[in-house]
């Protein structure tokens, strides 16, 4: 890339990572065209310089990159199918969503009739580490086009790990991640609830943690947020749903029983269910 042309990258997904994605890349250099959905969320970005485009057909005109970044495997799927008469036959595909195991396959496939070269790169990291360009992606896909890549990512995240040359490597580390933190969201989340139940201020299970062995970064942030009754999205119910449905599935294909992961999957699903769907996951505390 060079300040003459840059590349162009079309962003398919501006929501709470994708815009932040988008404005970032675009503060890099790149001619970023952005599409979503719900058109005002891309519309929001022209002020950052990113060109809002009404279709992923219009956003991948001349694309030498396409970033994906939806809900689930079938909109990424639908997107894409959308795009396909206006894709560069021989452009780059990173595809960031969180899609689980099936629909990565899928998708992988969809790539080689459009003519694409894939990568599998999920990332880790909600809102905030996606505005401050703090994300980590676990990338996997072939050597060959890895230099063209790396800018890219670098722009967007403070560390890549390279996970494989093979496709899906990185979707289903991704799920182990994610399993991790939904088992510190919902064991926070039963400890202070456990501890207001028994008569014993929530406050002292802070306390108590902070500064010792079981205190983190992301254990300040989420009781914070619970203490104060603050859900504001870093990450939803109804993502953290659909995400903890594909540990479930992916653990059922391969044999592997997750008997908390299950019962994390019904916390989530009650809490979607009593109307906290929009609320951040941290909101696993009101089910």
């Amino acid at each position: 890339m060079n300040a003459a042309s840059p590349l162009t990258i079309a962003v398919l997904g501006t929501g709470l990572m994708g815009a932040p994605i988008a404005r970032n890349l675009q503060k890099h250099g790149f001619a970023v065209r952005a599409w979503n959905r719900t058109a005002s969320k891309a519309q929001a970005l022209t002020a950052d310089g990113v060109q809002a485009c009404s279709s992923p057909e219009d956003a991948v005109h001349k694309a030498d990159i396409i970033l994906t970044m939806l809900n689930d495997g079938s909109s990424v799927q639908e997107a894409m199918q959308a795009a396909a008469p206006a894709l560069n036959r021989g452009a780059i595909w990173l595809q960031l969503s969180t899609v689980g195991l099936e629909s990565i396959t899928a998708l992988e496939s969809l790539s080689k009739q459009l003519g694409l070269v894939f990568y599998d790169a999920p990332v880790q990291g909600t809102r905030q580490p996606a505005e401050a360009a703090q994300l980590v992606i676990l990338a996997s896909g072939p050597l060959a086009q890895r230099d063209a890549v790396q800018p890219v990512f670098d722009a967007i995240g403070k560390r890549t790990l390279w996970v494989s040359e093979q496709v899906g490597a990185s979707s289903r580390l991704k799920l182990a991640l994610n399993n991790w933190a939904f088992a510190l969201t919902h064991g926070l989340a039963e400890s202070l609830a456990l501890a207001k139940g028994l008569g014993v201020d929530p406050n002292l299970v802070v306390d108590v943690v902070s500064g010792g062995p079981m205190d983190s970064g992301y254990f300040q942030a989420k009781s914070a947020a619970i203490l104060a009754d603050n859900y504001a999205t870093s990450f939803s119910i109804i993502n953290a749903a659909k995400d903890a449905r594909l540990v479930v599935d992916a653990a059922a294909m391969v044999g592997v029983q997750l008997d908390a992961a299950q019962a994390g999957l019904w916390r989530f699903e009650r809490a979607l269910e009593n109307g906290h769907g929009d609320k951040d996951m941290a909101a696993s505390y009101l089910a």
